[in-house]
Order: structure tokens, then sequence, then C-alpha cells
């Protein structure tokens, strides 16, 4: 192996490495289940933080709103709250949150069904605190998926 390969393979992550040493992932969700595209299909990154953020700016007004002239960091702790309320209530009744719904994702659970109500506030306090969110497996859950037996999907 040459520099270039070493660098290549660092370069490109572990999983690369293996997969050109010639082991077989297969792709995210087969292990689920779920189909490899279309809806039932693991929810892309992107899709998910997408919706992440749309949710967040929802809460942010919000918190700003309600609140209007009170303390900004008090303001912000109001908006967190505000986003967990929201992440249970919505994810634990229709699986989807506002920002969700709008770039077509849900959270059902590992089996197929809905997730239920107390698996749901397990994800969203779990989310609040952001590391778990930040830790994914092979199949792109973030560790706060994992621990609620959640998966997002395409719908």
């Amino acid at each position: 192996m040459d520099n270039r390969q070493a660098i290549g393979s660092w370069l490109s992550g572990p999983r690369a490495a293996a997969e050109d040493m010639g082991v077989d992932f297969g792709y995210r969700g087969q292990r689920l289940g779920l189909p490899e595209t279309g809806p039932g299909s693991v929810a892309p990154l992107g899709r998910r933080f997408g919706a992440l953020f749309l949710d967040w700016g929802l809460c942010c007004l919000i918190a700003y709103g309600l609140f209007a002239g009170s303390d900004q960091q008090a303001t912000s702790n109001r908006a967190l709250l505000i986003f967990l309320v929201m992440s249970m209530l919505t994810v634990g009744t229709v699986g989807c949150s506002p920002g969700k719904r709008l770039l077509g994702l849900r959270v059902v659970s590992e089996r197929g069904g809905r997730l239920g109500f107390g698996w749901a506030v397990v994800r969203s306090v779990l989310l609040c605190l952001a590391v778990p969110a930040l830790v994914w497996d092979r199949d792109g859950r973030g560790l706060h998926d994992r621990l609620a037996r959640a998966v997002q999907v395409r719908i």
C-alpha cells in the first residue's frame, strides 16, 4: 500500500476502508428490515437536520413571541422547553413534528408500528441533551433513536 492509498483510507473513514477490503455492510436500514429507497426507508441525514432546524426555529419564534422583553438566556431556555414539549407531544401522538412532516419524515418503532408515547418521551429528552443525537450507528440512527427503539423513515 502506497502513501496515497493510506491517506485515502484515512480520509474516507473506517467504513470505506473496510468496504475496500471486501466487507459488505449492506444499505442503511437493512438490518431493521426496511427498504433501501422510497417510503419506509431510513431518512437521509440532510432531511433530518433540516427538520430539526425547522422545529427549532418554530420553537424560538414561539418563545420570543410569548416571552418578549424578558432575559435573552431565559428565552433560549424556554425555547428548549417548548422544543421538548412539542417533540414529546407530536412524535408521541402523530409520529412526526411539524418540521419532519414538512420534509416527509416520520418516527416509527423498530418493529414498524407507531412509537409509543413513553418511548417518544425518552427520545425527546435524549434529543434535547444533544450528545446522544450526535452519535450514530451504521444504519444512520442516532443514539437517542436506538435507546428509544425508534427509526426515522421517509413517508
